[in-house]
C-alpha cells in the first residue's frame, strides 16, 4: 500500500510536532510506502534538515507557510483574465462569508438537556467578544450547514481554480481579495469582531489566509498544474492509496484536495486539537505581544477559518483517530459525526523505564537511599525513599508550579523530612521567561535554607534539577528517585510525563485536566486543578502509605503497558489502514513507462473486503468457507418406481 502522510510543522522535520509517533509509525509499519508531504511553519524549521528516515519513506515533498509564494506575480492581475477574476470573486467571496458567520464550530453552546454530556467550553480568544459565537448553530451545537457548505464551495472553487490556472497566491493578496474581506465583515449579522476590522486588518488576514491556503496552489496533485509551466509531472498524491493527515489543519488540505481529485480516502489523526491550541496560544501571549502580532478582528476571523476548515476535514475525513476522549469531545463539538472517531492512544517507547519499573514499585519500607539518583539505572533498584516527590516538565504558568510550591508547604508540615525535586525537561516559551525566577524566590520565601545543627551547612528542601545533565542523564531515573510523582497542570492535553511515571512503575498526584483521568484510570490519585490543599492531601496520603504506593505502582505500570506502547499503536493503525482499503479502494489504472496498461499491477485482495473490513465481524472466516464445487454431490433422488412404502414408513 502506497500512503501520503500529510504534516504540519513537525516530522520529517528535525524539530516540531508529530514527529515522534509519525516516526514510530513509519517504521512499525515497514511493510507500506510512505511518500511525506511536509508543510514547515518557519524558516528556522526548514534550515534545521530532516531527522533520519527510514527505509519505508520513498519520497518527500515540503513547501513552506512562511513568506512570500514563489513562482507566482504578486498581483493577481497579471496573471487571471476578466473572467478568471469573477470567478475568483465568487468562490472567495462565499469562504469570506462563511468564516464571518457567526455560529462556527467550536461555539459554546450548551446540551440540550442535562443528561447530555459535557462538552468543552471554548475560552473568549482575548480582544474578541464571546458575542461572535453565540449565532445561528442547531441544537446539538453543530456549526451551521449552509454556512459550512458555502465555506466548501469557496474552497474547493479556489482549488479547482488554482489547479486549471495557477496564480491563487498572488489573487488572495489582491484588491479583490481584500475588497471580498471587507463585504463579508460588514454584513449584518456577522462576527461583532469583524465589525471592527479596518483596512490594515483586512490586509494581514489576506496574508494569513494566503499563507494557511498555499496547499491549494502546489504542484502535489500529479497532474502538473498549480505552480505555473514549471510544475513536475510526477504521480504526487494521484498515486497513492490513503491519506493520512496529522492535522485537522493546513495539514489535511492536500488530502481534502486529494479526496476530491481522485477519491483517495482520507485519515485525521489527532493528539491535540488545533483549534484548541490557537485558543490557548492567544489567550496565554501577554498583551504587548498581541498587539505586536494580530488585532482582534483579525485572531477572531482567523479562529473561525481554523473551526471552519477542521469541520470540513471531519465531514471527508473516512475515518478520525482522536489520541484520546478529551480531544474526542472537542471533535465531536467541531462536527465530527461520532460513528466515525475511532480512539488510538499514542504509542511510547516502555523499554526506555524497564529497568526501573521491574524494580518494583519501591516505598515498602523505604528500601532506597536517601540520597541522590546515582546507580539507579545501573542496578535497577528503586531509590523511592518514601519521602521525595517528583515533578517533571517545563517551568510554565500552564503547570502551575505555584501551586505545587504551597501545596508542598502543607506537606512539609505533615512530613517534616519530604523534598520535593523539579526537574526541568526545557526552557520555557518566550512568554514564559520569567516564571522560572518567580518560581525559585516563591521557593527561597516559603522554604528557606535548613540545618540540622549551628555546624551543618543549610539545605533546602525544594530543589530546581535539569533533565539531561550529569546527575540526571534520563527520565527514567528522576521517577526512579521519586516516592509519588506529581503533576500540577492546570491545562493539559495528554500527559505524556504521567505515562512515563507509569511505566516506571511510581504512583501518582494529579490534577483533573486534559486526558489525565482517562489515562490514570482508577490507578493514581487526581485532585482538582487550582487546589493546593487537595493536592497536599493526597501526597501525604500517599506519602504515608507505602503499601498503598506500592499497589497503585504496580497497577499503573500494568496499564501503561497495556494501553500507551508503541507495538498497540503500529497495530491499531495496520487494523486501520487495511480497513480502509478495503472498503474505499482507489480505482486507477496502472500504466507502465510507455502508458500502457499493466495487467494485474494491483492485487485482487485490495478490492475484495476480508475479516478485517466487517464491522462486526460478518465476514465468515476462511476456514469455514468451501467453495460448492469442492464439496460432496448431494444423495440423489428417488425416481418414484418400485414397491411403494406405506405412509408412517415414508421419511
Amino acid at each position: 500500500m502506497r500512503v501520503g502522510l500529510l504534516t504540519e510543522g513537525g516530522y520529517p522535520y528535525a524539530t516540531g510536532e508529530a514527529r515522534v509517533w509519525c516516526d514510530r509509525l513509519v517504521r512499525g509499519l515497514d511493510q507500506h510506502e510512505f511518500e511525506v508531504y511536509a508543510l514547515s511553519r518557519s524558516p528556522r524549521q526548514a534550515s534545521g534538515g530532516f531527522m533520519e528516515l527510514p527505509g519505508a519513506v520513498r519520497r518527500v515533498r515540503t513547501a513552506p507557510l512562511w513568506g512570500e509564494a514563489a513562482g507566482t506575480p504578486r498581483r493577481g492581475r497579471e496573471s487571471y483574465g476578466r473572467r478568471e477574476r469573477r470567478r475568483f470573486a465568487e468562490c472567495f467571496g462565499e469562504l469570506a462569508a462563511a468564516i464571518s458567520a457567526p455560529g462556527g464550530p467550536g461555539s459554546p453552546v450548551a446540551p440540550a438537556s442535562l443528561d447530555a454530556p459535557a462538552v468543552p467550553a471554548v475560552p473568549a480568544v482575548p480582544g474578541t467578544d464571546r458575542a461572535d459565537w453565540a449565532g445561528s448553530t442547531d441544537s446539538t451545537g453543530y456549526a451551521d450547514g449552509r454556512q459550512a457548505d458555502r465555506f466548501a464551495s469557496g474552497l474547493y472553487g479556489l482549488a479547482d481554480l488554482a489547479r486549471e490556472h495557477g496564480g491563487l497566491p498572488a489573487a488572495l493578496r489582491s484588491e479583490t481579495a481584500v475588497r471580498a474581506l471587507e463585504r463579508a465583515c460588514h454584513t449584518p449579522g456577522a462576527l461583532h469582531g469583524a465589525h471592527q476590522a479596518r483596512v490594515a486588518d483586512l490586509l494581514t488576514l489576506a496574508g494569513a489566509l494566503e499563507r494557511a491556503l498555499r496547499p491549494l496552489s502546489l504542484d502535489w496533485y500529479g497532474d502538473g498544474h498549480g505552480e505555473g509551466p514549471g510544475a513536475t509531472a510526477e504521480p504526487g498524491l494521484s498515486g497513492v492509496d490513503l491519506c493520512h493527515a496529522a492535522s485537522a489543519g493546513p495539514a489535511a488540505l492536500p488530502g481534502l484536495l486529494a479526496r476530491r481529485f481522485f477519491g483517495t480516502p482520507l485519515l485525521v489523526t489527532e493528539y491535540g486539537v488545533r483549534l484548541r491550541e490557537y485558543y490557548l496560544a492567544s489567550a496565554a501571549r501577554p498583551a504587548a505581544s498581541r498587539s505586536a502580532a494580530h488585532s482582534g478582528p483579525v485572531r477572531t476571523l482567523l479562529a473561525s477559518f481554523q473551526g471552519r476548515l477542521a469541520a470540513e476535514a471531519y465531514a471527508r475525513a473516512a475515518l478520525v483517530t482522536p489520541g484520546n476522549t478529551h480531544v474526542r469531545r472537542w471533535q465531536e463539538r467541531c462536527g465530527a459525526a461520532p460513528e466515525r472517531l475511532r480512539t488510538v492512544y499514542p504509542g511510547m517507547d516502555a523499554s526506555r523505564f524497564a529497568e526501573v519499573g521491574e524494580g518494583g514499585a519501591g516505598g515498602a519500607g523505604g528500601a532506597g537511599r536517601a540520597g541522590g539518583l546515582g546507580g539507579v539505572a545501573g542496578t535497577g533498584a528503586a531509590a523511592d525513599d518514601g519521602r521525595t516527590l517528583v515533578w517533571l516538565g517545563r517551568l510554565e504558568p500552564a503547570r502551575d508550579v505555584v501551586a505545587l510550591l504551597h501545596a508542598f508547604a502543607q506537606v512539609r508540615r505533615a512530613v517534616p523530612r519530604a523534598r520535593l525535586r523539579l526537574v526541568e525537561t526545557g526552557r520555557p516559551a518566550p512568554d514564559a521567561a520569567d516564571y522560572p525566577a518567580h518560581c525559585r524566590a516563591l521557593a527561597a520565601h516559603l522554604f528557606p535554607d535548613e540545618a540540622a545543627d549551628a555546624h551543618t551547612v543549610g539545605d533546602n528542601p525544594v530543589s530546581f534539577e535539569r533533565l539531561g545533565g550529569p546527575e540526571l542523564p534520563s527520565a527514567a531515573e528522576a521517577y526512579a528517585a521519586a516516592g509519588v510523582v506529581v503533576l500540577s497542570s492546570v491545562v493539559e492535553g495528554f500527559p505524556v510525563g504521567l505515562v512515563e511515571a507509569m511505566f516506571c512503575g511510581r504512583a501518582t498526584v494529579s490534577t483533573d485536566v486534559g486526558a489525565v483521568c482517562e489515562v490514570i484510570g482508577g490507578t493514581g490519585l487526581v485532585v482538582p486543578p487550582r487546589n493546593p490543599r487537595a493536592l497536599g492531601d493526597a501526597c501525604i496520603a500517599l506519602l504515608g502509605d507505602p503499601e498503598r504506593r506500592a499497589r497503585l505502582g504496580a497497577a499503573a505500570r500494568a496499564r501503561a503497558l497495556e494501553l500507551f506502547t508503541t507495538e498497540q499503536n503500529v497495530a491499531a493503525f495496520r487494523g486501520i489502514y487495511l480497513e480502509l482499503m478495503s472498503h474505499c479502494p482507489v480505482r486507477r489504472d496502472e500504466t507502465d513507462e510507455d502508458g500502457e496498461p499493466v495487467p494485474f499491477a494491483r492485487p485482487a485482495e485490495a478490492h475484495i473486503p476480508g475479516r478485517w473490513a466487517g464491522r462486526r465481524g460478518e465476514a465468515p472466516a476462511t476456514a469455514d468457507h468451501t467453495p460448492t464445487w469442492a464439496t460432496a454431490p448431494p444423495d440423489p433422488e428417488p425416481l418414484g418406481v418400485g414397491p411403494r412404502l406405506p405412509e408412517e414408513a415414508r421419511p
